[in-house]
């Protein structure tokens, strides 16, 4: 069934695309409790229905993408064990199999820069900043900030991020592959939305696949991921949607892709 998310949370269907705002943008659109359990539950259902092909996350207003969780909801937590055994929404959305896309349309800060990270595709506002300010606060991000971040914009710049917690803008994250694009923010709902329609498009099994392989590769060494990647291939080459592509492609029309 499809959520019913709190008002700091909006859930858009546009053709097999979900759009994910999250709506508090008078307070940098940061997360709450309630704003995790719904992106929780919004994760678990993208996974499971078939009106989902791909997503688009985003933030509401000018100002913010995402400015990470409401601090002040952090001293509710009774010891740092249940701090740390709480259900994190960067981990939810982590286990989407289907592809993600952030349009990043101001601060994307601490868990704000996870959620980003944790996108398959960024693409940014020219307004858009990302930056790791934790440090600033005393302790360090724990969405898997040190990993992917590394991971996508090499050691030495994730250092920097890092150990300073100081702002990036968007044209540096361009330079350093944190983002494939930079656009005038009033054109990123637009490009993202048309992005995630092309994603949606495709075979659907295919692009999971396409996204679990690309995992595999960051997870994997080389030649297990190539391993891997080849028995996803067969996999992909044996549904009914891969028959389709061939016979669309013999007749020079365009596929009708149903998921299987």
């Amino acid at each position: 069934m499809r959520p019913t998310p709190p008002a700091e949370v909006l859930l858009e269907l546009h053709e097999h695309v979900a759009v994910v705002t999250l709506n508090r943008p008078e307070k940098l659109n940061s997360v709450t409790s309630a704003m995790g359990d719904a992106l929780v539950e919004i994760a678990h259902w993208a996974n499971e229905t078939d009106q989902v092909r791909a997503i688009v996350l985003t933030g509401a207003g000018e100002r913010s993408f995402c400015a990470g969780s409401d601090i002040r909801q952090l001293d509710g937590y009774e010891t740092p064990w249940q701090f740390r055994n709480r259900e994190d929404y960067c981990d939810a959305l982590r286990l989407v199999r289907k592809p993600i896309v952030a349009a990043v349309n101001g601060f994307a800060f601490g868990g704000g820069l996870e959620t980003a990270l944790t996108c398959d595709i960024r693409i940014a506002a020219e307004t858009a900043s990302f930056a790791a300010p934790e440090i600033k606060l005393g302790w360090i991000g724990g969405g898997g900030m040190s990993a992917l971040l590394a991971a996508s914009v090499g050691a030495g710049n994730a250092a920097l991020m890092l150990m300073t917690g100081d702002p990036v803008d968007a044209r540096r994250a361009l330079e350093w592959g944190l983002v494939s694009e930079v656009l005038p923010a009033a054109e990123l709902r637009a490009r993202a939305l048309e992005l995630a329609i092309t994603i949606a498009s495709r075979p659907p099994i295919a692009a999971e696949t396409a996204k679990a392989t690309l995992r595999a590769a960051h997870n994997m060494p080389q030649a297990q991921a190539m391993a891997y990647e080849r028995e996803m291939q067969a996999i992909a080459f044996a549904t009914d949607d891969a028959l389709e592509g061939r016979r669309a492609f013999a007749e020079k029309r365009a596929g009708t892709f149903l998921g299987t």
